[in-house]
This record gives structure tokens, C-alpha cells and sequence, in this order.
């Protein structure tokens, strides 16, 4: 798979730690920990764009690609925050009605690696290489630039050090709960899934009359206690990048941005004032 291939590319470049991920045909989800926010940027900037021009190769896509920058979410050290996080990435497809088990869902996801401990393959495909390349077929040539990659899984920071098997049994129980709730939602409503097979037939260009947003919150936490944490340190970063920033611009180099802030660009020199 294209997908898998490149998010274990960028994975192995960018010594990104991934603990789960799920691909639908309008957005996706990853639950990861970076060790700074530029890994994050780096990490991410090489997935989306390569994401976009394999997919949009595939489907003959014009213009751009992805509707708006991607949004990343904080999760708090809570063990209940994270294994939410990880039960919704579980359900989708679920939650959208189009399967009644993430087992079925016939896209890129992380549930049969987590649940079966099955090895995530894919293939990345040197496209510099087959542009620059002459001599051979074509067919020849495709298969001199694919590479194998591998997505690598991590526990959950709140299971680390915990045995394979009780990582197993804990995503088992998750599965079991989105199956549960899922059967039990289409008998209330009298509804049922569309199934693997209408899934695969819809038009990766067609877009639904009306669909489902709302804006992601600053955090995902368990509690109100950790959110008033996160919420502070937040704002102490605020205000004193806001500082630090208004010292930049009056020219001032060593301003003294909070660790992990990107620094602003500098002002436009207008010829008057260059040196000289």
C-alpha cells in the first residue's frame, strides 16, 4: 500500500513514534509522540506532500489536495485521555456507518497490527529515480524504484513496558466496545452499515451534501484538573513568545523565545536603511 508506504518512510526518517492511525477517503488520524514540535512539522510536511501527490496521482486530482493545514491535538499523560484517543481512532469507519467493526474496514488502519501483532508493509516508489532513469520497460523500471518500508508500533505512553499480550488483550476490549456500541446504535435507529463492497464503489470525487465538522479542542484530557494545567502553561508560552516577538522586531536578536517556539521572520529591511 502507497499509504503505508509512505508513513513508514517518514516514520523512519523522522524517528516519529506511532501508536495508531486510521485513513478514510476524506481525512485521516494518527496518534504519535515527537519530541519537539519541529519533528512534528518536518514529520508531518513530508507525509501530507508526498500523501497528496501519490493520491492525487492515483485519482487524477487537480488543484490542491488537502482542504486546510493539518490541526494537532495535545493529549494529556492520563491514561484514560490516551486510550480514548485510541478507541476513536478504532471507531472510525464505524462511527461513520459504513462498517460495523474496525476489523472490516477495507482502508489503511492500525487495528489488525495492534490486535494480531501483523507487521504493516508498504511500498514507497522513487519517483526522482523513475523520472531520471532511461533504458528498460516501464514495468521495468517501476519495480527497479519501489522500496519496501515498515510502520513500526509503539505502546501508548500510558502502557509502556507492559507485555504483548496484555497489549493485545487491551485492544481486543476496545474493539469489543466499538463493536457493541455500533450494533446497538443501528438497532435503535433502525439503520445498518453500507457495508465493505458500496464503501469501495463511492467516487473519490463526489462530496457529501452536508458534512460533519467541528473545531478540534486545544486538548484532549480525562480530567478538568489536567486541562487547567495544560491551559496555563499554555498561556505562560503565550505571553512570553508575544514578548520575546515584540523585542525581535525591534531588532533585538537574542530576545529570548520559550523553548520549542518558532521564531518569527525578521522585518523587511528597506533599501534606506541597508548599510553601506
Amino acid at each position: 500500500m502507497l499509504v503505508v508506504g509512505i508513513l513508514g518512510r517518514a516514520q523512519r526518517l523522522y524517528d516519529v513514534e506511532i501508536h495508531g492511525y486510521v485513513v478514510l477517503s476524506n481525512h485521516y488520524h494518527l496518534l504519535i509522540t515527537v519530541k519537539s514540535a519541529l519533528q512534528l512539522a518536518r514529520f508531518m510536511a513530508y507525509f501530507q506532500g508526498n500523501l497528496a501527490k501519490e493520491a492525487g496521482r492515483l485519482h487524477n486530482w487537480r488543484g490542491p489536495f488537502w482542504h486546510r493545514r493539518y490541526q494537532h491535538v495535545l493529549v494529556s499523560d492520563e491514561e484514560a485521555a490516551q486510550v480514548n484517543r485510541l478507541l476513536y481512532i478504532l471507531g472510525n469507519g464505524c462511527k461513520e456507518d459504513l462498517v460495523s467493526s474496525p476489523l472490516e474496514w477495507p482502508g489503511v488502519s492500525s487495528v489488525e497490527a495492534l490486535l494480531f501483532g501483523k507487521e504493516d508493509r508498504g511500498v514507497w516508489i522513487d519517483r526522482t529515480g523513475e523520472r531520471r532513469a532511461s533504458g528498460g520497460t516501464e514495468v521495468e523500471r517501476q519495480f527497479r524504484f519501489r522500496q519496501r518500508e515498515i510502520v513500526v508500533l509503539s505502546p501508548l505512553p500510558c502502557w509502556e513496558g507492559m507485555e504483548p499480550s496484555f497489549l493485545r488483550e487491551r485492544v481486543r476490549e476496545l474493539v469489543a466496545q466499538i463493536e457493541t456500541e455500533t450494533d446497538a446504535r443501528h438497532r435503535a435507529e433502525g439503520t445498518q452499515p453500507l457495508g465493505v463492497r458500496r464503501a469501495l464503489r463511492q467516487d473519490p470525487h463526489e462530496r457529501p451534501v452536508r458534512s460533519k465538522w467541528s473545531p478540534a479542542p486545544l486538548f484532549h484530557c480525562a480530567s478538568k484538573e489536567a486541562r487547567s494545567l495544560l491551559k496555563e502553561a499554555y498561556a505562560s508560552f503565550c505571553v512570553a513568545f508575544r514578548l520575546a516577538a515584540r523585542r525581535w522586531q525591534r531588532g533585538d536578536l537574542s530576545p529570548g523565545f520559550p523553548a520549542g517556539a518558532f521564531l518569527p521572520p525578521l522585518p523587511f529591511q528597506h533599501l534606506s536603511q541597508a548599510p553601506g
